[in-house]
């Protein structure tokens, strides 16, 4: 029998879901001061996707504002995106939402994503890790993956947590 912690299943996993097609993704940058031009975040993850071979197939940029979050959740949730990308919105501020909107709808959590990344952003920022509500999960058989809007954040995700298991992400979610 094997568990999720056999590492002989979780490479079978992997190997089974590189045979599949590239996972199409959608961005989400949450900021009350970025425009599609300062964007860099988008601009980093949309070459890191290209370069996977991954497609991004929506962008948006919206306010933190927890009905704009919401709606956009739903809204991306009906495309052919099977991960959501967001970034932004995870601090503690009271401005800080997308965190709350997010996780309160989640239908089922990948507690280990954020655990995961305050552990790596703990390496590079020390105890101001703890400040992060980055969380990832399941929603309408999307993966969502939300993190904090830092540019050194993103990449810490993308490269560390994001990128080696994308592929494996969309395909576990997609399975019957």
């Amino acid at each position: 029998m094997t568990t999720s912690l056999d590492p002989d299943s979780s490479l079978r996993h992997k190997s089974l879901a590189a045979e599949k097609s590239p996972a199409p993704v959608a961005l989400i940058t949450v900021s009350d001061s970025r425009t599609p031009e300062t964007d860099a975040n988008m601009r980093y993850l949309r070459e890191q996707l290209d370069t996977s071979g991954h497609p991004v197939v929506a962008y948006r940029l919206i306010k933190d504002d927890p009905e704009a979050v919401a709606r956009t959740l739903d809204e991306l949730s009906e495309t052919e995106a099977r991960v959501l990308l967001w970034n932004g919105g995870t601090g503690i501020s009271p401005r800080d939402t997308t965190f709350d909107v997010l996780n309160a709808r989640l239908e089922k959590t990948l507690p280990g994503f954020g655990e995961l990344f305050r552990f790596l952003s703990y390496q590079q920022v020390g105890a101001a890790a703890m400040l992060s509500r980055a969380v990832a999960g399941v929603y309408r058989g999307r993966v969502v993956i939300s993190m904090p809007g830092s540019p050194a954040a993103v990449r810490l995700a993308w490269e560390k947590l994001i990128q080696p298991e994308l592929q494996h992400l969309a395909w576990e979610v997609a399975r019957r």
